[in-house]
């Protein structure tokens, strides 16, 4: 059976300072990130036929999981996933925004960038309790923006993720307090559109035909 591990992050804790404090970085990377790799580990010692299993595949294959690990394989794999996912789409703050393909999508679903952002930050707003806010690959090719509850994952919906924002209040409570809103608008500053258009054309190139 093959331990699911922490990844290291591709910047230090106060990279992203000012917009998230450093230790509200460090706490959600080793404290809550390491308890759903932990939880998970733990889950899939009760069946090792499920050990190798990468953390999408379990979550892709979740009805055969058995069912006294299931809703922990659910939500501790969901975690693990959506939080490397999420180290990966930012970074030190920067100015950029999407290039190429992704610019010309986002215009073609949204109106505009401007526009974009503001139907982004609606769900993350509007979401109640603990969740994330995503802009997803549609299975044919468009774009769509949608919320998941805890740690769900687009792929549950059979959709590609390419930009996520986890709103669980450990992404911004030691900071922002309530201000939900001002943390949102500030995480802005740090996307990765590079990391985020590479994303989007991996999913766009997986659902082409075979020719």
């Amino acid at each position: 059976m093959t331990q699911h591990s922490l990844p290291k992050l591709p910047y230090a804790y106060d990279a992203l300072e000012p917009y998230i404090d450093a230790k509200t970085m460090e706490i959600h990377h080793t404290k809550h990130h390491q308890t759903y790799i932990n939880n998970l580990n733990a889950a899939l010692e009760k069946h090792v036929e499920f050990g190798d299993m990468t953390t999408e595949n379990l979550i892709k294959s979740i009805g055969s999981i058995p069912e006294d690990i299931r809703p922990v394989v659910k939500n501790n794999a969901g975690g693990h996933l959506n939080h490397n996912f999420f180290w990966q789409i930012m970074q030190p703050p920067s100015e950029n925004g999407p290039e190429d393909g992704l610019v010309r999508a986002i215009n073609s679903a949204f109106g505009s960038f401007d526009g974009f952002k503001d139907l982004f930050t609606k769900p993350a707003l509007g979401r109640f309790g603990s969740g994330w806010s995503w802009m997803s690959v549609t299975n044919l090719g468009g774009l769509e923006i949608h919320s998941t509850a805890n740690q769900d994952n687009p792929i549950f919906e059979g959709l590609a993720p390419i930009l996520g924002l986890d709103v669980w209040e450990h992404a911004y409570y030691l900071k922002y307090q309530n201000r939900r809103s001002e943390y949102i608008e500030n995480w802005w500053h740090v996307v990765n559109w590079a990391k985020v258009t590479e994303n989007y054309q991996k999913a766009v190139e997986s659902i082409k035909p075979n020719t």
